[in-house]
This record gives C-alpha cells, sequence and structure tokens, in this order.
C-alpha cells in the first residue's frame, strides 16, 4: 500500500492540473500577454475553504474519513517515506504528510471545483481506484496477526469511499440536469440570513423545551457548522475507533503473554513444595494480573465513550463561541485572549483540525491509563476485602476516614458559622444578603486567629493534597478538550490547544459573521443593480413607480433625519440652526411634497 500511495501521486498530479486548466485566474500575468492560448488559465486549485465552507459539509467529512488510516499512520510515526537520522524525522514527517496531502487532495478537489462536470467525473474514478486497491488488499490478505485483521481496520475507509462515489455520481447527475449551467456562489447562505432576519423580529413566545433540548442540545435551524468541523469530528471518531483496536489487539497480545507467565507461576508454585513465603507472593501477583486485566477492560468501554461525548460537546462549544462572538460577548475568554494576534488566528485554522484530532488521541490513551489505576485503587480498596472476607476492617477503616474528612469539613465550616455570628457587625439594612465587612469584637476576633493557627497549619496540608488530587482528576479529565483551557488562571498563554482554539474561533467570527456578510451582501446587490440601471438604456422601466429625487435633496434629508436622532453630531458642524437646515432642504427639493412625504 505504501507503493501504491507513492504512485498514486501520478493520477493527482495529473487530476490537479486538468482542474487548474479550467481556473481562471482573477489577475493577468506578463505571461498571458506572451502565451495568448493561456488567456488567464492554470489557476490555483482549492481544496477545502477553512475559513467558511457550508457547502458539502458531510461529502468533505467522508473525504477526510477517508483518511484515516494514513492518518493513523502518520500519528504513529510508522509511514517515513526516506531513512534519516533521529534529529531530520520532524522534516520526513513533514514531508510524509506533504505526500499524503497530495495523493487524497482530488477528493477534496473534485468536490470543491465550480466545473462539477469533469469534478465528478475525475473523482469518481480516482475515488474508485482507490476503492478497488482497497478491496484487492484485503481480499488477498484479509487475516493479519488476528483474524479480518484488514476489514476491521479498513470498513471505515470502504464505507467513506463508497459515500464519495455515491456523492460524485449524484453531482454528475445535477450537473447534467442544469444543462451544464454553474450556478453562481453566494457568499452569504441562506442559514445566515434567517439569523440575521431573526435578530431584527421581536423575539417570539420561548416554548417549553424538552428534557434533551435543556441537558443534551438544542438544533437551531438558523446555524450551520462550517466543512472544516464537520470533517474534523468524522475523522477524530474515525481515528479514535482505529485506536481503539490497535490497543485492544495490543492488549490481546499481551493477555497471551500474561497467560504463559501465569503458566509459569504454576510451575513455581509447584517446584517450590509449598513454600510460605514464595506462595503467597505468587498468589498476589496472580491475583493483580486479573484485576488488572479487568479494570483495562471496563475503562476501555468509559474512557471510549468520555472521548466520543467529547467530539459532540465541541461542536456544541463551537456554536455557543460563535454565538457569544456574534453577539459581542467575550468575558467567556480570558481577558489576554479578546483580541488575539492575526497572524495567530490565521495559523490556528491551520493547526486546528490536525491538533484536535492528536488532542482526542491522546487524552483517550491518558483517560483510559488513569481510569485504569483509580479502578484498581478501588478494587484494592472496596472489592477485594470484601471477597477475602475482611468487609468489617475495610467499612471500620472506611467510617473512620470518612469522620475524620467529615470532622475536618465541620471544623472548618464552624469556623465560618462563628465569624458570621460575632465577628461582623450587623446588617445595615434588613433587607441585605449578608452582614457588611466590618469587624466586631476585635480582641476576641485576635485570640480566634491564634488559637486556631496551629491547627489550620495541619488542616492546610489535607486541603493541599486535595487541591493537587482534583488539579490531577481535571487535568486528565480535560487533557482532550481543546476548547477549554486545564492552566489557572493568568497561565493560559501556555495552554497552546487552546490558543489554537481561541484563533480559530476568532478566523471564524470575523469571516462567517451573519451580520457582516449580509451588510455586505445589501452593498454589493445595491452597488449591481445601479450598474445594471446605468448601463442599460432601459433602466428607467426599474423606477418607474418611485419619484425623481436629486441627490443634494436626498443627501439633505439624510443629513437632516441624522442630526434629529443624534443631536451631539452638531456641535462637530457648522453653527447652523435645525431650522435653517430644514429650509435649505425644502428649498433644494425639487417640489415641498418630497420633504412632506418623507416626513410622513
Amino acid at each position: 500500500m505504501d507503493l501504491v500511495l507513492h504512485y498514486s501521486l501520478i493520477p493527482s498530479f495529473a487530476i490537479i492540473l486538468v482542474l487548474s486548466f479550467l481556473e481562471r485566474r482573477a489577475s493577468r500575468s506578463q505571461i498571458d500577454g506572451k502565451l495568448h492560448l493561456l488567456n488567464g488559465r492554470f489557476g490555483i486549485v482549492i481544496p477545502l475553504d477553512f475559513v467558511g465552507t457550508f457547502s458539502n459539509r458531510w461529502s468533505f467529512g467522508f473525504a477526510f474519513g477517508a483518511t484515516a488510516n494514513k492518518v493513523m499512520f502518520l500519528f504513529s510515526e510508522g509511514y517515513l517515506p526516506l531513512r534519516v537520522p533521529q534529529w531530520a524525522q520532524a522534516i520526513v514527517l513533514l514531508i510524509g504528510g506533504t505526500e499524503v496531502g497530495l495523493s487524497y487532495f482530488p477528493f477534496f478537489a473534485c468536490l470543491a471545483t465550480e466545473f462539477q462536470i469533469t469534478g465528478s467525473v475525475l473523482g469518481f474514478f480516482y475515488t474508485s481506484t482507490w476503492f478497488v486497491i482497497t478491496i484487492t488488499n484485503i481480499v488477498q490478505c484479509p487475516h493479519g496477526r488476528v483474524n479480518y485483521e484488514k476489514i476491521i481496520f479498513y470498513w471505515p475507509s470502504l464505507f467513506c469511499l463508497v459515500f464519495l462515489l455515491g456523492r460524485f455520481a449524484l453531482m454528475f447527475v445535477k450537473a447534467l440536469r442544469v444543462r451544464l449551467k454553474m450556478d453562481e456562489n453566494h457568499f452569504l447562505e441562506v442559514h445566515q440570513a434567517q439569523h440575521v432576519k431573526r435578530l431584527v423580529r421581536k423575539p417570539p413566545e420561548q416554548a417549553q423545551k424538552s428534557w434533551f433540548q435543556r441537558k443534551v442540545y438544542e438544533w437551531d435551524p438558523c446555524f450551520q457548522f462550517p466543512g472544516r468541523m464537520i470533517g474534523t469530528s468524522a475523522l477524530a471518531l474515525i481515528c479514535l475507533y482505529i485506536f481503539i483496536v490497535i490497543e485492544f489487539y495490543i492488549y490481546k497480545e499481551f493477555s497471551q503473554e500474561l497467560k504463559i507467565l501465569d503458566q509459569r507461576f504454576e510451575e513455581l508454585v509447584e517446584s517450590s513444595n509449598g513454600s510460605e513465603v514464595l506462595v503467597p507472593v505468587v498468589l498476589q501477583l496472580k491475583e493483580f494480573i486479573n484485576v488488572t486485566q479487568g479494570v483495562w477492560i471496563f475503562t476501555t468501554f468509559a474512557a471510549s465513550l468520555t472521548c466520543v461525548s467529547y467530539v459532540f460537546h465541541i461542536l456544541a462549544c463551537y456554536r455557543k463561541h460563535m454565538k457569544r462572538l456574534w453577539a459581542g460577548e467575550k468575558h467567556f475568554l480570558p481577558l489576554r485572549s479578546h483580541e488575539p494576534a492575526s497572524s495567530q488566528s490565521v495559523a490556528a485554522i491551520a493547526r486546528y483540525s490536525g491538533w484536535q484530532i492528536a488532542y482526542i488521541l491522546w487524552g483517550y490513551l491518558i483517560i483510559h491509563v488513569v481510569q485504569c489505576l483509580f479502578g484498581v485503587m478501588i478494587m484494592y480498596s472496596f472489592v477485594l476485602p470484601i471477597q477475602h472476607g475482611q468487609g468489617l476492617e475495610m467499612a471500620k477503616g472506611l467510617g473512620i476516614g470518612i469522620l475524620t474528612v467529615g470532622i475536618a469539613t465541620g471544623l472548618m465550616i464552624l469556623q465560618i458559622k462563628i465569624a458570621a455570628r460575632f465577628f461582623l457587625q450587623p446588617k445595615i439594612l434588613p433587607d441585605d444578603k449578608q452582614k457588611p465587612l466590618a469587624l466586631n469584637n476585635r480582641k476576641a476576633f485576635h485570640n480566634f486567629n491564634y488559637f486556631l493557627f496551629f491547627y489550620n497549619v495541619l488542616l492546610g496540608l489535607g486541603a493541599c493534597l486535595f487541591r493537587l488530587l482534583c488539579s490531577v482528576l481535571l487535568g486528565t479529565w480535560l487533557i482532550a478538550r481543546i476548547d477549554r483551557t486545564i492552566m489557572q488562571k493568568g497561565y493560559e498563554a501556555a495552554d497552546m490547544g487552546f490558543n489554537t482554539w481561541v484563533g480559530m474561533i476568532f478566523m471564524d467570527h470575523y469571516h462567517t459573521n451573519p451580520t457582516l456578510l449580509s451588510f455586505c451582501h445589501i452593498l454589493l446587490a445595491g452597488t449591481t443593480e445601479k450598474k445594471l440601471q446605468k448601463s442599460t438604456k432601459y433602466g428607467f422601466f426599474n423606477n418607474i413607480s418611485e419619484p425623481r429625487v436629486s441627490t443634494r435633496a436626498r443627501t439633505r434629508w439624510l443629513l437632516l433625519y441624522t442630526l434629529l436622532n443624534n443631536p451631539r453630531l452638531t456641535e462637530l458642524r457648522k453653527p447652523n440652526t435645525l431650522e435653517q437646515l430644514v429650509t435649505c432642504l425644502l428649498g433644494l427639493s425639487e417640489d415641498g411634497a418630497l420633504f412632506q412625504s418623507y416626513t410622513l
């Protein structure tokens, strides 16, 4: 398959060359003057608009899914096209990633091209070629180290290839139905226009939401995720599936070694003739191996469900953050992230998809290991003592621990109650929620602090350990969440993943803001309409029902309207009164009825 990947660059370059020939460059260069046959052709082919594409979102998602196997090879550094020293592996990985990107470039380019007839035909044949090669590879050797290994690994990519084949066939049929005419592309999408319309309307009465809408997710018809987010989520889920399968195979091979080790332990016990020292140690080791195996299997499902939920939760957070930015709210971000650098945002768009997948995979592995450790601790602390008939001793120790923690917590709460009851002055107003921060009984307060000082030193030790435990648990639990920083306040800049998320959402905010796009759409539509009216000699038919107004009179009316709604602007103008302005407006209009019609 590596050899196929190398040779796939030949048809890939051919497809890129054909699509580039069809593309026309916006600006002519000197070579067009020398070679008139070019006529502005050989433009740059765009595989995917990473900033704001909302068309073919699921098609791009399945195109990303078709690359999952090669992405996993890159992630494990299993694909190195060149053999170089250790210090140059980063450069070789870059070359390998570029080669994989060029090999799968036609999938995206044929979906994104405006020439749908050519793109669908080329994309269908290129996708079918990869499908046949993958099927042949599976049929020739379906079994690897385990039964049906390649089928288990490659079926997500095969499913994505089948979807792409159907998509390219549908593109070809649609292109023929419109008689080879290309639809005009608008940068303002329908859902964005609907979002702006909803903003300017009176908000409807909110109906009672269901439990799923309140707790899980509420669908918004005026919001669509861009193709980048859909593709990243699809590829993350497929890569997570492959990663779990690889981990399961490794565990299966390791369990075979553990069985051999278990047999060696039994042989050692038999040869020791019931030694009182060796037998308990062997039994404890066998018990530890069995407990670890059971906990590892159980935590596999728990960690995988956690990471799968993170993929969907990140999408929900993306929608929530984008809506807040559209509304001008930035308080949910750290203060230093309110104005990220422009270069950081541009680079974040390129980094986000790859980093998100890597965070999900590494997060799964770390969460799995930590959950396994806590599972073993729970087994040895609660389950095994009950199995060994030591339930009463375990319950006694657990009760003592709970009582100790309860007393310490009770003393902390008691300090707060005593401070509120004896060392604060009464409320200023009866309706106040709490007492003012004004000391009372100062001498007793100083004695209270002195005698509790030594106890709080010991209590602080436990609080410090509890703080460390909470940091480890939260940091481990949120390691896969790139949309949330795990650093404490003031150190958010050290979290590169969160900085990538912030730069990405700001890039999308500036380029896909529905209000801004609607405003630009109105300006461009008005400009185009004016050009059409001036360019045709029958343009006066377009405004046959509107009164003829001089440009100067209309400007004066807009000036008056602005000054009436913004009186402070009059201070910045010449000392002319509003009455003079109205008189001037009436004098400049073609007839007096014009001003009356505007005022009505």
